[in-house]
C-alpha cells in the first residue's frame, strides 16, 4: 500500500518558458497581440498571470481593462502611450502617458485604457503581469466606464 502525501511546497520545480514557449491562447484586444508565458495553463500559476504583448507600428488598440485584477507593465522596446479617462477632473478628459524602453505603468483593477503605438516603424513590445492567474480582458465600445459606482475611496 502506498501513501500519498501532501505536496511539499519547498520541492517543487522551477518552470522556465522560453519565447518559443509563448502561447496566443489567451484573451485579446483588437490592435495588439497578447501572449501568455505564466498563467495556469503554461505553468499551473494560481495567482498570478505574464506574458508579452505587441503592439504594431502606428496602431492603436480597442478600449479594455482587466475585471479585478492589478496590472503591471514593463516597457521592452518601442515608444508606446497609454491612455485612460480622467474622470476625477473637473471636466473628464483623455489622458496619454508616453512611455520609452525601461518604463514602466500600473494599471488598476477596473481601469478603462488603451495602448497606441505613435511610431510609424517601430513595433512596441511590452511584458505584463497580473494578479490572476488567467488574462481577464473586458473589450469596450469606449473608455467611459459604465459598471457600478465607487461609493468609497
Amino acid at each position: 500500500m502506498s501513501i500519498i502525501l501532501p505536496e511539499d511546497p519547498f520541492h517543487r520545480r522551477l518552470h522556465h518558458v522560453a519565447p518559443a514557449g509563448l502561447t496566443s491562447d489567451t484573451a485579446q484586444t483588437g490592435g495588439m497581440r497578447r501572449q501568455a508565458a505564466i498563467s495556469g495553463a503554461t505553468v499551473g500559476a494560481t495567482r498570478l498571470w505574464m506574458g508579452q504583448t505587441q503592439v504594431a507600428p502606428a496602431t492603436v488598440s480597442a478600449n479594455h481593462h482587466h475585471g479585478d485584477s492589478e496590472t503591471a507593465i514593463y516597457v521592452v522596446s518601442g515608444t508606446p502611450s497609454f491612455v485612460f479617462l480622467d474622470v476625477d477632473a473637473d471636466v473628464p478628459h483623455e489622458v496619454r502617458i508616453d512611455t520609452k524602453p525601461g518604463d514602466y505603468i500600473f494599471v488598476p483593477p477596473f481601469v478603462p485604457h488603451r495602448e497606441e503605438n505613435p511610431d510609424p516603424d517601430l513595433e512596441a513590445v511590452v511584458v505584463i503581469a497580473r494578479s490572476s492567474q488567467e488574462a481577464i480582458v473586458v473589450n469596450l465600445p469606449e473608455l467611459k466606464w459604465t459598471g457600478p459606482v465607487r461609493t468609497s475611496a
